[in-house]
């Protein structure tokens, strides 16, 4: 090296932006971006979960349950609120939320005649610029096809989709993927399947055997090996305002998100671009 040349820092990688969509109701979605995010802060990773879905639910399952008054999405989607402003911690040192409140449905009906309202997510994180420091952020979507789900998926890099191993699943399935067809050939080239993850799974019965079977066929390697079994303590968990980890962690359910963590880490390790 030259004299009084001093080297660069290497460039900060921008998170990997991940939205866990299903716009069919019940299939785990809202579990899976909870114990997932929660999951991949236990093995060491800086992790935001975004809460997109007006009950809150996620919100309510790190400890910050409906009424409180605290800044989160509806701030942020409606410009009120920098980033840095609706960020909150939660009990795991790399997991912070940005919750969301009924207020949230609302931002629906006053973005509709605001200019890019598909993305305002998306420009809100980018602004944030540096300050937009974790590995990854985890967008929880509502079950519909709105336009907090539509800029979830122009935000996103990926979508993860939960769903139950039923025949109704399957057709949320093709309603999902065509969604997300349509909203990469108009607003967000570069989105793509993160995954499938089978959710409250009982690989005892012919049927869910059947529909991970059909599953495969259409979408292969994208099917997660690890599935979530149905687990009371799973279920228990949020009402304690604890991911699943925090409340029993040797658990099933807690045990089988940290694998799904470590599948998704390796399968990302695994790609040439990661």
């Amino acid at each position: 090296m030259s004299r009084g040349t001093a080297s660069k820092p290497p460039a900060r990688r921008r998170p990997r932006i991940v939205a866990i969509s299903n716009q069919k109701g019940g299939e785990g979605k809202t579990t899976t971006a909870v114990n997932l995010a929660a999951s991949l802060a236990a093995a060491e990773k800086r992790v935001l979960l975004v809460d997109l879905d007006p009950q809150g639910n996620a919100s309510s399952s790190v400890g910050y349950p409906r009424g409180q008054e605290i800044k989160g999405t509806y701030e942020l989607m409606l410009g009120s609120a920098a980033l840095k402003d609706v960020v909150h911690p939660t009990e795991l040192p790399t997991l912070q939320v940005i919750p969301a409140s009924p207020d949230l449905t609302g931002a629906e009906i006053e973005l509709v005649s605001a200019l890019g309202r598909e993305t305002v997510l998306r420009n809100a994180l980018r602004s944030a610029g540096d300050a937009l420091d974790w590995e990854f952020v985890i967008l929880d979507c509502p079950p519909s096809l709105g336009l907090l789900t539509l800029n979830a998926l122009v935000a996103a890099d990926t979508v993860l989709i939960p769903m139950q191993a039923k025949y109704f699943s399957l057709e949320g399935l093709g309603a999902l993927t065509g969604t997300i067809e349509r909203v990469r050939a108009v607003l967000n080239p570069n989105l793509s399947i993160e995954g499938i993850v089978f959710c409250m799974f009982d690989r005892r019965t012919n049927l869910a055997q059947q529909v991970v079977a059909e599953v495969r066929q259409h979408f292969a390697e994208k099917v997660f090996t690890t599935a979530i079994p149905p687990n009371v303590r799973l279920s228990e968990s949020p009402s304690h305002g604890k991911p699943v980890l925090l409340y029993d962690i040797e658990s099933k359910g807690a045990r089988a998100y940290l694998d799904l963590a470590q599948e998704l880490l390796s399968r990302i390790e695994a790609r040439p671009d990661a």
